[in-house]
């Protein structure tokens, strides 16, 4: 049945996606007997609390939103937030005579559509209407070609959602009980902070090692051009034969590596020697080895290569990445961003073909297509890969795009294109140059060098590497056309001194990449379990790299020594098989459910012959979360640091600690939230405990008689006084101690007790104005102000609280009001220019702190960001977040709705309506009774939820 006007008028037919943007764009392609609405994501879900579940379920079920006892039967409520929508969604409904369920093509998409035929119970015939693009042939297509709901990918979405509920709500109270209040476990989030956390135990534990080695510069003593140069450097490679060592030969002991005791370690001392030796040296050209090079293009984008590549090329993070694809899928621009295919249909290959040939030239198009059948382990349901929608693929130019999404829109349409494009080809030479030292000591040089003769796919893209110093697969490197026993000269030599470094921090991109490559995850679900450890303050960044708190320190210490399994990552991965299983009908849920929650020895979850494998790998999450006895928590958040120091994390964030508590010698200092874990050296712990902390005496006033102290608090240093015992703090009769904040030019280790009773003095009034109106000099959040009455006037620095005269305010307060912002105050950091907006980037000092602007977008910093720290690719990260999330929606006032004329139907509606009000009467005292009764059980049940709620997210 396709879509147009005479087939429309034989009936209304209501289609649901589940965003209004792709809403608006598929109304466009249907005819006027379609009529197109969102769920706005999920309608429905598990309850996010007690106070959600209805009132017949008790005990456990109230507790996690799942009846364990009973087959794991999920309690599904319809979010707060969508009963409107649920209710628009019905009316919408019951004047239709057909329904397409029209949500993504995936497990979820499949898990949203079900929740709707659940929540609706429509009874007019349902249709499942899928498509990948969102075009106009594609979404008729998809309307004329409808199938029916995949129940099996429902139910594997659905013991996913479970089985992430029950890890979630039953190892994060173990955390709040062990660590802290407010965290979150997670099967796959935990996973990657333990991923995170393992590789800065490797660099804390890693040993640099130096070596040492030379470089020459040899010319062919001729006149050189481009394609036959007339110098080239080459590294010495052996000496007597045996090869002098390189940093891939050092352990992270910093020592070498077993095996390698026949290299040669060059120090300095033997470096140098080694070079004066060679001063006066003739060489010659040993060996050139000439292989031919080729290099096939890269396969069209799936979700992890895309985040992968736009972290690399364009800065994105991965969860701005997904904001960016959602809105060109959205609108029309790209297929289907979430998939795990590299699978291209044969109307995109025609188009990649075709424009292979338009752009670059028959010469560039192979005889054949090229086929891209991989796929990824775990991978969602069959999609083709991420490439610009439609038969004819819009350039970049094309598409009227801007800002982020053209940026991205581009690398995708560069990497499709490229993709259907010939190899590209060339040679890569390796020269060999020997010597004899004056001390008798035979030395070969060796340089490498690539030419690339047809450049191939590589005219139109090439990918990007994680490492920044990597060189590029379109780099040349260029050598002169030397032969066999041909003499060079040696221009220059050099003694080069080198260092091993520790193991990389992850970044977005490659921590993405490790946890795909460790099966672990689905990885169109990669960009939230990112953003989920950043948000939790598990992980926060430095630049591009990922780095782990103390607190996830603590949290992966637990888990790893009494959940063990369920961060493993090979336990992990199992379970991703085992889900797909059940996905494909080869295993059943409810007893893999069983057998991961009650055991394998539980009768109850006895699961042999069902299809869920041996069952080695599962078995007693209720049992290992009931028994905490062993658990010592003071022991799984102490990290011994050196000189009987001891790294501690508190309740209140970490902190370095030496000796017992109340005991003579014991120190305690506080360490910075954004300190790196590596960086935390026995040196820097002595640092911080040196450093003057707590509360410092300064004195008694001697008019109240109560002591001063100065403290370092939550929003800086600041005074205050110490009441006496008995002091109310509550009440009417509540005193509240005097406290000023330090002035920017003081210091905790230098305030003195006068400065902090001249501080405790403020508000100072400075005098009154000729109408007896009192002026006040007052320090606030923005600075130092005078007051009259309701009128205020900034005054230029904190010193002029007790400067400033009555004849001074007067004439301040003689000057018109400004009534537009004041002067812009210079930028506190300078980043660069954005490689989207192309304007100069800066740090200013904002309202509510520092923020990154280009002049058109202002991003503030999270609080991991410093204003020292960040660096220009955070800045810009921080605008393509901002950017991806659109302009904020102003709330305009809801207008009246206009009044309508009365119809026969509206009165015949109005005497119904009579009809229900007289029924309704009768009953309004009886329900009055049910609702008083029915508010105190609610009041009761909200009391049983958690000041946090546990997680149940990957």
């Amino acid at each position: 049945m396709s879509p147009t006007s005479e087939t429309a008028q034989g009936g209304r037919r209501l289609v649901i996606v589940e965003s209004p943007a792709k809403a608006k764009t598929i109304k466009g392609y249907l005819g006027p007997g379609y009529v197109v609405e969102a769920s706005v994501g999920h309608i429905r879900d598990l309850p996010n609390g007690a106070a959600e579940v209805p009132e017949k379920y008790t005990g456990e079920v109230r507790r996690l939103g799942v009846d364990v006892e009973h087959d794991f039967q999920p309690v599904y409520v319809v979010n707060a937030d969508k009963k409107a929508q649920v209710r628009k969604l019905k009316e919408q409904l019951a004047e239709s005579d057909e329904l397409y369920l029209a949500t993504d093509e995936d497990r979820e998409g499949e898990a949203i559509a079900w929740h709707l035929l659940e929540v609706l119970k429509p009874k007019v015939p349902v249709h499942r209407m899928v498509f990948h693009e969102i075009t106009k042939d594609a979404i008729r297509d998809a309307v004329a070609n409808p199938r029916e709901l995949n129940k099996r990918m429902v139910d594997a979405q659905e013991t996913r959602r479970i089985l992430d509920r029950l890890y979630g709500y039953e190892v994060s109270p173990v955390l709040w009980k062990k660590v802290m209040p407010r965290l979150s476990a997670g099967r796959v989030q935990s996973v990657a902070t333990r991923l995170v956390v393992e590789r800065e135990r490797e660099r804390r534990a890693f040993t640099s090692a130096e070596y040492w080695d030379l470089t020459g510069t040899f010319s062919t003593g001729r006149a050189g051009d481009a394609s036959d140069p007339a110098a080239f450097t080459a590294r010495l490679n052996t000496v007597d034969g045996q090869r002098v060592a390189q940093g891939r030969d050092f352990g992270s002991d910093g020592v070498l590596k077993p095996g390698q005791t026949k290299v040669l370690h060059l120090d300095e001392a033997n470096a140098r020697a080694l070079a004066a030796a060679l001063e006066n040296t003739s060489y010659a050209v040993r060996s050139v080895e000439s292989k031919p090079y080729r290099r096939s293009p890269y396969a069209p984008f799936r979700t992890t290569t895309m985040q992968q590549e736009a972290s690399r090329k364009l800065g994105f993070g991965a969860k701005a990445t997904m904001q960016v694809a959602q809105k060109l899928y959205e609108n029309g621009f790209i297929t289907y961003m979430r998939t795990d295919s590299t699978t291209l249909s044969d109307t995109a290959v025609a188009a990649a073909r075709a424009q292979v040939t338009q752009l670059y030239g028959a010469n560039y198009l192979p005889e054949k297509p090229r086929v891209y059948a991989g796929k990824v382990k775990n991978a969602q349901e069959a999609h083709e890969a991420i490439r610009p929608s439609g038969d004819r693929f819009r350039t970049p130019a094309e598409t009227g795009l801007s800002g982020d999404q053209f940026r991205l829109y581009e690398l995708i349409w560069k990497r499709t294109v490229a993709s259907q494009m010939k190899d590209a080809t060339g040679n890569s030479v390796t020269v060999k140059i020997g010597g004899t030292a004056a001390d008798g000591r035979d030395v070969e040089f060796t340089a490498s060098g690539k030419t690339i003769t047809f450049h191939g796919f590589m005219k139109a893209y090439v990918e990007g590497a994680d490492d920044p110093n990597a060189e590029l697969d379109d780099r040349e490197r260029r050598l002169p056309q030397v032969a066999e026993g041909e003499a060079l000269l040696a221009d220059a030599l050099s003694a080069d001194g080198h260092a091993t470094k520790p193991p990389a921090r992850y970044t977005e991109a490659s921590l993405v990449k490790e946890l795909e490559e460790r099966e672990i995850g689905r990885p169109s679900t990669y960009a939230s379990i990112i953003g989920t450890i950043l948000d939790r303050g598990y992980v926060f960044k430095k630049g591009t790299a990922l780095v782990p708190s103390f607190l996830s320190f603590a949290v992966v210490n637990l888990l790893e020594k009494h959940f063990g399994r369920l961060v493993d990552y090979d336990f992990t991965a199992k379970m991703e098989d085992d889900l797909d299983c059940i996905a494909r009908g080869e295993a059943q849920a409810v007893p893999w459910l069983k057998r991961f929650y009650f055991g394998a020895g539980d009768d109850r979850g006895a699961a042999s012959g069902a299809g869920n494998g041996d069952g080695d790998h599962l078995g007693g999450l209720k049992a290992l979360v009931t028994d905490l006895g062993a658990i010592d928590a003071r022991e799984i958040s102490s990290f011994p640091v050196g000189n009987g120091i001891v790294l501690r994390v508190g309740r209140y964030g970490p902190y370095v600690e030496r000796g017992e508590k109340d005991t003579e010698g014991h120190q305690r200092a506080d360490v910075p939230d954004d300190l790196a874990p590596d960086e935390l050296t026995v040196e820097h712990a002595e640092e911080l405990l040196a450093k003057p902390s707590g509360d410092f005496a300064l004195g008694t006033d001697p008019v109240s008689g109560h002591e001063i102290v100065a403290k370092d608090g939550r929003y800086g240093p600041y005074v205050t006084e110490i009441l006496p015992e008995g002091t109310p703090k509550t009440g009417k009769n509540a005193v509240k101690p005097r406290t000023a904040s330090l002035f920017k030019s003081m210091s905790l280790d230098t305030v003195t007790l006068e400065d902090a009773l001249r501080l405790m003095s403020l508000p100072r009034v400075v005098g009154a104005d000729a109408d007896g109106v009192e002026i006040t000099a007052q320090n606030g959040r923005y600075g130092p102000y005078l007051k009259k009455g309701t009128d205020s006037r900034s005054l230029e620095s904190e010193d002029q609280l007790f400067s400033v005269t009555l004849e001074q305010a007067l004439a301040i307060y003689a000057q018109p009001k400004q009534r537009g912002r004041a002067a812009a105050k210079p930028p506190l950091k300078e980043l660069g220019t954005d490689p989207v907006s192309e304007r100069p980037v800066v740090v200013k000092d904002g309202r509510f702190g520092p923020y990154v602007t280009d002049g058109e977008t202002n991003a503030t910093l999270r609080t991991d960001d410093s204003v020292e720290d960040i660096t220009p690719e955070r800045g810009y990260e921080l605008l393509a977040e901002k950017r991806a999330k659109g302009p904020v929606k102003k709330k305009t006032a809801k207008k009246a709705p206009a009044k309508k004329t009365t119809t026969a139907k509206t009165a015949a509606k109005k005497t119904t309506t009579a009809k229900k009000t007289a029924t309704a009467a009768k009953k309004t005292a009886a329900k009055k009774t049910v609702a008083k009764k029915a508010v105190a059980k609610k009041t009761v049940a909200k009391k049983t939820v958690a000041a946090a709620k546990p997680a149940d997210d990957e």
